[in-house]
């Protein structure tokens, strides 16, 4: 018998049920070990997965860009000159500091910082695209201030001029005022200049107001036009203002494609004639941005909850097109770069279809871009395309920097980038995701547009969210079924009346929803003019910002307000030991130590805290002639003489 125990037999290590039982706890311990190791890094991965941060190196370009457009428009040729010059020596400057860095080799051996030459180079590219952007403003700047124009124009002249139509014509509508527009204005660039009895061979700006036909030309007609003219208003970008005597006069030719544009939505106008009221005017305005045919009550009911921008083409509609193109080319099966095209070639047309105007050229620049960065495998930088779009359209336009239309379009965009993104995060996860996405895109568009609204016009709407919430699942069938309606009008009129018919139901729930929301009690509310109007509007969103980001985060705001309340109490005690201080020196005497002495000298100091309870009290223990305010209450207590009673002795 092996040594061991009395009576028992020693097994081998690993054998018997004691050790198949050792094995297996073993074995199951490590399994369970395995797979909460596995559960915890798979957690880890997922909270600590590195979110995309939002890539600003673009935003400093496109805001010297856009300042450089403004000044552009203020400053006479001289100033711009020397504005263009100091841009690009600094832009000079950093460049060589940054090729010094790059060149130059560390001395102690550790890493470079390519952080500080990234942010070195994109400065000196920002001064240069403004540099740019001065130098074509400073253009326009010498046609409005020199030359034998800006004399004519200085003097009111009569003139004649042959000018090529630039835009849209613009209804100019008096207030309260039904029917069809009397007056219109309309952008022009000038080729001959005809006045006292000298011609003038220039290319220069030039806003002519006009009526009766002057509402029919179409960008690209070439005109003649008579009248007089007047210097534009500051900060305009036209050289000159000519307000016409007459229509235009011989047309010289206008290009196939415009005139063809100019059909097609007259003829679509005409096909919505069988509809209601409502939508007969509201859908040729949401699809074509023709509003002619618009009521001008329901046009007063939208301005009233603020839904002025679903009234005309924006940069919704051109995000609807290019989305829905891409993704019919995607279907067919197409590869990414043929589809990109495809679709970039059919915003294009609709660009032409509805106008040139600003916020349709911004929507549909960022949308070419976005859909070339999606065929190239970059997505996600939403802030870098629009800044992309805003540098683009600056450089080409720089008079677009003090358009109030183009700032709006840019705020909204930008606001549903920034703030929508987060405002969908936190909408509960039990709400779905389009509902979500419903209410987060108007709220964050608002947010950012709401002051500069109400610099425009001077009110509050108080039901705009709720009206562009509900109204928000009928813009894209109005848009997307009237779009393509308007070739059908043409190839298929049967087809296209249908399209019509479907579209028009969905426009006529957009003009409900906009006559019920304005009929509302308190539907506009007056706002204050001016500065003070836009201050508190941005603390208004502010405020309202915040006020989600509490209610989404309710254990933050309690540890904030925790925070707070510790920063008070740190704040306080500091400002007990200075008063402390301050008495020791205005009375000469040390403090005394610990005990009650020094409780009594913090208690003449100011502010005090029971001990144990977290309660503030005033101190009621005061010393010199002067004391502060307010007045504590005496320690003695005070006589009281006791007075009889009336007829008493």
């Amino acid at each position: 018998m092996a040594a061991g125990r009395p009576g028992f037999r020693t097994l081998p290590r690993g054998r018997g049920p004691t050790g198949f039982i050792r094995k297996y706890w073993t074995a199951q311990s490590a399994r369970f070990a395995a797979g909460n190791k596995k559960a915890a890094q798979d957690a880890d991965s997922v909270e600590e997965a590195p979110r995309r941060r939002t890539d600003v190196r673009l935003a400093l370009p496109a805001a010297f860009v856009w300042a450089a457009s403004i000044a552009g428009l203020w400053l006479p040729p001289g100033a711009l000159a020397g504005l263009c010059c100091i841009l690009l020596l600094l832009s000079a400057m950093l460049l060589q500091k940054t090729w010094r860095v790059r060149r130059m080799r560390p001395v102690t051996g550790g890493p470079r910082k390519p952080a500080g030459r990234s942010f070195l180079t994109t400065t000196a590219i920002a001064l240069l695209l403004a540099a740019t952007a001065a130098a074509h403003s400073a253009v326009a700047s010498t046609q409005r201030h020199e030359g034998p124009l800006a004399a004519a124009v200085s003097s009111g002249r009569s003139v004649v001029a042959v000018v090529e139509v630039a835009g849209t014509p613009r209804a100019l509508n008096p207030p309260n005022q039904a029917g069809t527009p009397s007056r219109w204005s309309v952008a022009v660039w000038t080729r001959d200049v005809s006045t006292g009895g000298v011609l003038l061979r220039t290319r220069a700006q030039l806003l002519i107001t006009g009526g009766g036909a002057w509402g029919n030309v179409v960008p690209g007609q070439l005109v003649r036009a008579t009248g007089k003219l007047r210097p534009p208003d500051p900060g305009r970008e036209e050289a000159g203002m000519l307000t016409a005597s007459s229509g235009p006069g011989k047309p010289t030719g206008s290009p196939f494609l415009q005139e063809s544009a100019k059909e097609l939505r007259e003829r679509f106008v005409s096909a919505a004639s069988f509809l209601a009221p409502d939508p007969q005017g509201l859908l040729p305005g949401m699809v074509t941005g023709d509003t002619s045919a618009l009521d001008e009550g329901l046009e007063t009911a939208m301005k009233t909850v603020g839904m002025t921008h679903l009234t005309a083409v924006s940069g919704a509609n051109c995000s609807l097109v290019l989305g829905a193109l891409l993704l019919a080319c995607r279907r067919l099966r197409l590869p990414r770069v043929p589809a990109a095209a495809l679709a970039v070639a059919g915003l294009g047309l609709f660009v032409l279809l509805v106008g040139p105007d600003a916020s349709v050229l911004r929507a549909a620049l960022m949308g070419a871009v976005a859909v070339a960065s999606l065929a190239g495998g970059r997505t996600g930088r939403g802030l870098s395309f629009l800044c992309l779009a805003v540098i683009g359209l600056l450089l080409a336009d720089p008079g677009l920097g003090s358009s109030f239309g183009f700032l709006l379009s840019v705020l909204a965009t930008l606001g549903i980038i920034i703030l929508g993104r987060h405002i969908m995060d936190w909408i509960p996860a039990l709400i779905p995701r389009w509902a979500a996405a419903a209410v987060a895109v108007p709220l964050s568009a608002q947010l950012l547009c709401g002051p500069v609204t109400v610099v425009l016009q001077p009110q509050f709407s108080t039901y705009s969210l709720l009206a562009n919430v509900l109204a928000a699942p009928l813009v894209a069938p109005v848009t997307l079924l009237g779009t393509a309606a308007v070739p059908l009008v043409v190839l298929v009129p049967w087809a296209g009346t249908a399209l019509i018919a479907v579209a028009g139901t969905f426009s006529a729930g957009v003009a409900a929803t906009a006559r019920f929301a304005a009929q509302l009690p308190g539907a506009a509310l007056p706002w204050p003019e001016g500065a003070p109007g836009l201050l508190t509007m941005l603390f208004l969103s502010v405020l309202t910002y915040g006020a989600l980001w509490a209610a989404a985060r309710p254990h933050r705001l309690r540890r904030g307000v925790s925070a707070a309340h510790a920063q008070t109490v740190t704040l306080i005690e500091r400002l007990e030991g200075y008063a402390a201080r301050t008495l020791r020196k205005t009375h000469g005497r040390p403090l005394p130590g610990p005990g009650r002495g020094s409780r009594q000298v913090r208690r003449g100091a100011g502010l005090d805290r029971a001990a144990g309870h977290g309660r503030l009290g005033y101190s009621t223990k005061i010393s010199g002639r002067k004391p502060r305010w307010p007045l504590r209450k005496s320690v003695q207590p005070v006589p009281r003489h006791r007075t009889a009673p009336p007829g008493g002795m």
